[in-house]
């Protein structure tokens, strides 16, 4: 594992933008403004397999790598750690969508890979609300630091609710990349500074 965790951040936003354009580039059709990012992997779709492969999987283990190399750098305790913990949640989701691949269309019903995929895509969402709400509670923060991690949950909820509204369905997609990059962007600047030659690590 790389001893700075910096190195780690721009590889994942890397990957991550890497497998968002080059997959939409792949796929026929492709809207990002009205498809979830899973459909870039759906089941019988063109290179569903290769963009699983090589764009899911290594979003999701290199965003597990960040978490576990920033365990100790990060300020938490009690309550807090266990948010930190739960933000796995999102690695989590990224290989399960590899694994349980979405229907075409991603529908709400369908065969056994998609309810299995609908199934991790709550757990995800509502996991993360719990992540980061519980990092709102962490020790010694500035209360409009607290404010930011409790309005960051609200957001991602909202957020999750609104692109699974039918009468939204053109803009789901759009909803749901503003969601990642708001909380994505968040966590990433916290690793980023918290990374820093200067910072000190924390006892668990």
């Amino acid at each position: 594992m790389t001893r700075n965790p910096r190195n780690l951040i721009v590889l994942l936003v890397l990957v991550y933008l890497t497998m968002l354009l080059g997959g939409a580039a792949l796929k026929p059709g492709y809207s990002a403004m009205s498809q979830y990012i899973s459909e870039l992997g759906a089941t019988g779709s063109a290179h569903a397999r290769l963009i699983s492969l090589a764009g899911f999987i290594p979003v999701g283990v290199l965003a597990a790598l960040l978490l576990v190399s920033m365990a100790t750098r990060a300020p938490v305790s009690g309550a807090s750690r266990v948010g930190y913990w739960l933000l796995l949640c999102e690695p989590i989701a990224w290989i399960g969508s590899a694994l349980a691949p979405c229907d075409l269309g991603c529908p709400t019903e369908g065969s056994l890979s998609q309810a299995l995929h609908s199934l991790l895509g709550v757990f995800t969402y509502l996991g993360t609300t719990l992540a980061l709400l519980l990092l709102a509670a962490t020790p010694h923060l500035k209360p409009a630091t607290r404010v930011l991690w409790v309005a960051l949950a609200i957001t991602w909820l909202m957020l999750f609710v609104l692109m699974a509204t039918p009468s939204l369905h053109a803009w789901r997609g759009l909803l749901q990349r503003l969601a990642e990059w708001l909380v994505y962007g968040v966590l990433c600047i916290a690793a980023w500074r918290l990374a820093a030659p200067a910072a000190r690590p924390v006892r668990a």
